[in-house]
């Protein structure tokens, strides 16, 4: 075997090699007397056909296969050979050559992995957010639990900001109804931008009962392409008001939320035990983050094509997927493969970068991280010790849990060459609840 390396475009490359054409032969003939043994041509009883009737009958095949095993192991054979670290999945050519003695020539084309070079560390920058939970956060915490409680009760006064409101709507744009301008019984909560601000105005002091027309601007950008920058007339009537009621914090509502006796202190306990995990872990989460954009930034690299391709691949497969688990048909709304592809480019670098730093610096994870994150996982569960039991008791089981405390130590590396910035971090903000 021979082979030739050509060096084309950034990471891509491509291998010339060629295979004597005897050495070929031989495999085709060594194999087609295994299969003549046992071969079933009409005429012969099996495995006493002549050889050249087998030929006839397998010999395309066999060839074929043969050519397809020899391919595959002249290219592994050169790419050690040449000491390359090959990307994703090479494509092979064939190769026309005037030489007679030049044997099976084929060509190889692929990328390499890149070479990861991280920059220095101790002079990045990575903000590490704090925040202490305080009753003032419990409180806040409460009020949302509340506030998936409310009940609504009907009203007779005029309709006004966090009420529930029944109407029947009727729109028409220069007296022609259009498609999505008419609903019956149609419920949302008045105040809370579910409907463009205009239509809620208009319903603003309307009773139950009462009828009124009222004129909306469609936005330029409206989503709807065949009202947008077009003015309606909406009909509309009130068919029911109801005003927020939310649930007091007393015993019933402790009770509502699993409190044994309902016990409100105990709930109040309860509720600052979780929110302080659950703000861990969102705080951890973000420091996370913050370490991984940095390691992307101190690591620019050129990404194999072929690589960021099948992560493409596994994103939409992933997505359609989803859709499906949702009851939805992917084929309804095809995702176009470049919505992955920042996605998948990050996914890649990260991947290349993470790798790089575990090796480098032999990072593993330590038997107390991987307790720490599987016992962190079992308080979700009504019985904490029986699933961190659960965990130890399969070997299998653990690889989660070891993936995610070699993280943990990477971020912690990460942490420790750094500078770090600690800054408070907004409740809200973090909880993803409007203040």
């Amino acid at each position: 075997m021979q082979a030739q390396l050509e060096i084309l475009e950034n990471l891509q490359r491509r291998l010339i090699i060629s295979v004597p054409r005897e050495e070929i032969a031989k495999q085709v003939d060594a194999r087609l007397k295994r299969v003549a043994k046992t071969a079933k041509i009409d005429g012969f009883r099996p495995g006493k056909a002549p050889m050249n009737v087998v030929a006839q009958s397998y010999g395309f095949r066999v060839q074929e296969e043969v050519l397809g095993e020899t391919v595959e192991r002249a290219f592994g054979e050169a790419v050690a050979e040449q000491k390359l670290n090959v990307a994703g999945y090479p494509r092979f050519e064939p190769q026309e050559s005037t030489d007679a003695d030049a044997g099976f020539q084929f060509a190889a084309t692929f990328e390499i992995y890149p070479e990861v070079k991280i920059g220095d560390l101790s002079e990045v920058e990575v903000e590490k957010p704090l925040l202490e939970v305080s009753d003032a956060e419990v409180e806040k915490t409460i009020n949302v639990l509340r506030s998936q409680r409310t009940r609504y009760d009907r009203v007779e006064r005029e309709a006004a900001d966090e009420d529930r409101v029944i109407i029947d709507f009727k729109g028409t744009i220069d007296g022609v109804a259009f498609p999505g301008g008419t609903s019956e019984n149609y419920a949302f909560l008045l105040g809370k931008g579910q409907m463009l601000p205009e239509f809620e105005a208009g319903i603003r002091g309307m009773k139950e009962g009462e009828t009124r027309t009222v004129t909306v601007n469609f936005p330029a950008e409206y989503h709807g392409k065949d009202v947008a920058g077009k003015t309606a007339q909406f009909e509309i009537t009130v068919k029911n008001v109801a005003a927020a009621i939310l649930p007091e914090v007393d015993t019933a509502f402790a009770t509502s939320l699993g409190i044994e006796n309902g016990d409100v202190a105990k709930m109040r306990e309860e509720v600052k035990t979780n929110l302080a995990r659950e703000v861990r872990n969102r705080l951890k989460a973000r420091v996370k983050e913050n370490v991984l954009n940095a390691l992307v930034q101190a690591a620019p690299l050129e990404l194999p094509k072929s690589l960021v391709s099948l992560e493409i691949g596994r994103l939409l497969e992933n997505a359609q997927s989803d859709m499906k688990a949702r009851g939805m048909d992917p084929k309804e709304m095809p995702f176009p493969p470049e919505m992955f592809e920042a996605q998948a480019k990050r996914r890649v670098h990260l991947g290349l970068v993470l790798a790089e730093l575990v090796e480098a610096n032999d990072l593993k994870a330590k038997p107390e991280q991987v307790k720490a994150v599987v016992e962190d996982l079992a308080q979700n569960y009504e019985n904490p010790a029986e699933v961190v039991a659960w965990y130890y008791a399969d070997k299998k089981r653990l690889d989660g849990a070891e993936s995610m405390a070699l993280e943990d130590g990477v971020v912690e590396f990460v942490l420790n060459k750094v500078k770090v910035v600690e800054k408070a971090a907004a409740f809200d903000e973090l909880m993803g609840q409007q203040a």
